[in-house]
């Protein structure tokens, strides 16, 4: 299987079709630079100058500024503040712990599907999205866009992200939210098993920069209920520690410490307005996503 195979395997034409008579709309004001479906800080039809920033490749040539070129040898973009399409940033984590995968489908590769759906869709409704991948510090970034290819771009990079470092949210998240330059929505796609006061704070970080913050809490079944018997070996996916334990000695403990995190979690996401949304690997994507996009859109509606 050539890379490219490799990287359209989240690719789901039958799991695409589902999403074709839904939107995903921020519920707060927005920045673009399309006109779109979203609300935007902006008033009147007509865009706006605003600024420059240096060009990076995949930006619209149109909007270089070639009399600062002629001046100054750098690539230079306008940017316009107008009546505007969505900034939807995902932010993955490819860190070791979504390497799990005791039912066969790994959580990285339930999560790189959902980051494929939610690209998908962003672009049909001709909003800009880019993703940020995150482990132990930000292991790759595309900036949002909405040009054609940027699904296959997006892809690409997920499928090259071979290291599976640990994950550290208080050097990962806050980079990341720097990363996320213009107000929309950022949606987290990660197992969140890391320090929960720093993934928090960079939660706290999105929020103070007056983006939208949606979780998806992807778990495996094994670690929510340790169905199993006998002597175990368990392995950490990100130190290599082994441990063996009898399963029958800790299940009901491991269980109760397991729904007082989970809850914790709920609690905390919902004080700072943050949809948590659980999902397990176990679980059928399409239908927990098409769940959660009606339940959002009769929301906002």
């Amino acid at each position: 299987m050539t890379q490219l195979e490799e990287a359209r395997r989240p690719i789901d034409p039958v799991f695409f079709s589902k999403l074709d008579n839904l939107e995903l709309r921020a519920r707060t004001v927005v920045e673009g630079f399309l006109q779109g479906l979203q609300r935007s800080p902006f008033h009147g039809y007509s865009a706006e100058f605003a600024s420059h920033r240096e060009y990076s490749p995949g930006d619209d040539l149109r909007h270089v500024n070639w009399k600062l070129f002629a001046r100054q040898k750098r690539l230079y973009v306008k940017e316009y503040d107008a009546e505007t399409n969505m900034n939807l940033y995902l932010m993955l984590d490819v860190s070791g712990s979504m390497a799990c995968s005791s039912g066969g489908v790994s959580k990285l590769g339930y999560g790189s599907t959902l980051a494929a759906a939610l690209t998908y869709l962003a672009l049909r409704q001709r909003d800009a999205v880019g993703v940020t991948l995150l482990a132990d510090s930000v292991r790759a970034h595309v900036p949002p866009s909405s040009k054609p290819q940027q699904l296959e771009e997006i892809l690409m990079t997920i499928a090259q992200s071979q290291d599976r470092p640990r994950s550290d949210a208080r050097r990962a998240f806050h980079p990341a939210a720097e990363l996320a330059r213009h107000r929309g929505l950022v949606v987290i796609i990660s197992d969140l098993l890391d320090d929960v006061d720093a993934l928090l704070a960079g939660i706290e970080h999105l929020r103070f920069r007056r983006h939208e913050v949606v979780v998806f809490h992807v778990l495996d079944p094994l670690e929510l209920d340790l169905a199993m018997a006998g002597n175990v070996r368990f392995r950490d996916l990100e130190t290599e520690e082994e441990v063996i334990v009898r399963v029958e000695g800790i299940r009901e403990e491991y269980r109760r410490a397991v729904d007082q995190w989970r809850s914790k979690l709920e609690a905390e996401c919902r004080e700072r307005l943050v949809d948590r949304i659980e999902l397990r690997t176990d679980q059928p994507l399409d239908q927990a996503l098409v769940d959660y996009l009606v339940r959002r859109s009769q929301l906002a509606s």
